[in-house]
């Protein structure tokens, strides 16, 4: 090999050396050589998470959750435990009806778009987006929501789509919705299962549970929930137990029909005139900023799945870092109602009224007297004074539902740090499993059933006239002021 020839292969190397260096030093591969061997670090692009609409920031902190003595007046055993609750957003006043007929329009929407596009009905496919930009045909394709419903000149087959939603009253004959056609279906994957190392596909990873290292020789034995429409188009739903094989064994299926049961005011109050309200508080404009009631645990859990997808609709890339809306945790719904002073009610002291003699929530100040404090049934979000966190009727108006199952021991058997205790309950699980507790009280109830300790349940099914929610969402990032 001659000099020539040598020099070339040095200066070749060379360059080659140059080129992987500056590659490196350079663009998201090349981080690592770029601080002249010293560890630093790589720095990613942060996500910054925009408000979310509606929504308070509940910044993290320390609380001491329960009561300091029991209830002697009502008897109750309400565990208390010292607690730190990361931060997280909240909404700042309960989901309306307005709200809440924004989810049922859409439900009702998407099934008049699938029907245009059915050949049964109306057959035109353009009601759907088969392809992908590049032409290329879509392995599931989806509803086009550009396209408008049509109101005028109807084909037949459109009249009948449209109308296929719509039943009469049998005796006034009054057209109205179909409500048990409103049915939501939606996937959830469970992360934290998932996370667990007794359900590690990997049976060499099972062995790291130091409470059964043997589970890698076993067969692991999962339970999921899935629902699915019969031939009769009848929503059968079920808890299935089968041996772990993939990562779809921790996706659950559900189908809800979401329409609010407003036959409640009527269930609720036997021998009570209260046909009105069962016929207008949901539908009439009137009640558009008075809380939803009527829905159970499981509509308010379609909520807010549904209440994420609407939104990352409308957003793109990274954008779907943020978290899911989602129900408050029993410990997350005191914390925040308390206020930054912990205080027992949202309010800064224990009396009911401010100098003014206005009260300070919606409630039933006397046995009887539901109007003495302005007031019949609920009253409008947010026409009572926030709590230090910026939140409004956190007691009062109507009680709301938190993600947690209810037992007696309550945050004694959770963790200390963000407490939650949650149960998928079985569709065959006794009833007392699907109870979930209930949090503020509401505008039927007593000053003691207020207070941002005061802990009930009801049946994660059972619909009522007093019970409404609010949404939360995880913040993206953990760095918050710290109440003190």
């Amino acid at each position: 090999m001659n000099r020539k020839t040598t020099r070339n292969i040095l200066i070749a190397g060379m360059m080659t050396l140059l080129l992987m260096t500056s590659c490196l030093g350079m663009g998201k591969m090349g981080d690592t050589l770029s601080s002249g061997g010293e560890v630093t670090g790589v720095s990613g692009k942060r996500y910054v998470e925009p408000v979310p609409y509606g929504m308070i920031k509940v910044e993290r902190g320390f609380l001491k959750v329960g009561l300091s003595e029991n209830d002697s007046l009502w008897g109750a055993d309400i565990p208390s435990r010292e607690i730190s609750v990361d931060g997280f957003w909240m909404d700042q006043k309960e989901v309306t009806n307005s709200m809440y007929r924004q989810f049922v329009y859409w439900v009702r929407d998407s099934i008049i778009r699938e029907r245009l596009a059915d050949p049964n009905y109306a057959g035109e496919e353009e009601y759907k987006i088969t392809e992908d930009l590049e032409g290329n045909p879509l392995e599931k394709p989806y509803l086009d929501w550009s396209r408008r419903i049509p109101t005028k000149n109807l084909t037949e087959g459109e009249e009948a789509a449209i109308n296929s939603l719509y039943t009469y009253h049998p005796v006034t004959g009054e057209r109205m919705l179909d409500y048990k056609q409103l049915n939501y279906r939606y996937e959830t994957y469970d992360y934290a299962k998932a996370a667990l190392r007794k359900y590690r596909l990997d049976p060499q990873e099972r062995s790291l549970n130091t409470d059964h290292p043997s589970m890698k020789d076993e067969v692991v034995m999962i339970s999921k929930d899935t629902a699915y429409f019969d031939e009769d188009g009848n929503i059968v739903r079920q808890t299935i137990t089968r041996p772990l094989s993939s990562y779809y064994d921790f996706v659950n299926t559900y189908i809800v029909n979401i329409y609010p049961d407003t036959t409640c005011w009527i269930n609720d109050f036997p021998n009570a005139n209260n046909e009105k309200y069962m016929r207008l508080y949901f539908s009439s404009a009137d009640y558009n900023d008075y809380p939803v009631v009527g829905v159970t645990w499981e509509q308010a859990q379609a909520f807010c799945n549904w209440r994420t997808d609407y939104l990352l609709r409308g957003l793109r890339g990274e954008a779907r870092q943020l978290q899911r809306y989602r129900l408050p945790t029993e410990v997350e719904w005191e914390f925040a109602a308390r206020g930054k002073e912990g205080n027992p009610f949202p309010w800064s002291d224990v009396e009911m009224k401010n100098k003014k003699g206005c009260y300070y929530a919606n409630f039933k100040p006397d046995k009887g007297d539901y109007t003495d404090d302005g007031n019949l049934i609920t009253s409008k979000t947010g026409i009572y004074g926030a709590n230090s966190n910026g939140l409004y009727d956190m007691a009062g108006n109507v009680a709301e539902w938190t993600s947690t199952v209810f037992t007696q021991a309550g945050v004694k058997s959770m963790s200390d740090l963000n407490p939650e205790l949650k149960y998928n309950a079985a569709i065959d699980d006794p009833y007392r499993l699907k109870r979930k507790v209930v949090k503020g009280g509401s505008w039927k109830d007593p000053q003691s059933m207020v207070r941002s300790a005061w802990r009930t349940y009801e049946y994660q099914n059972q619909p009522r006239s007093f019970i409404g929610f609010r949404c939360v969402r995880s913040t993206a990032s953990s760095q918050s002021k710290t109440n003190k």
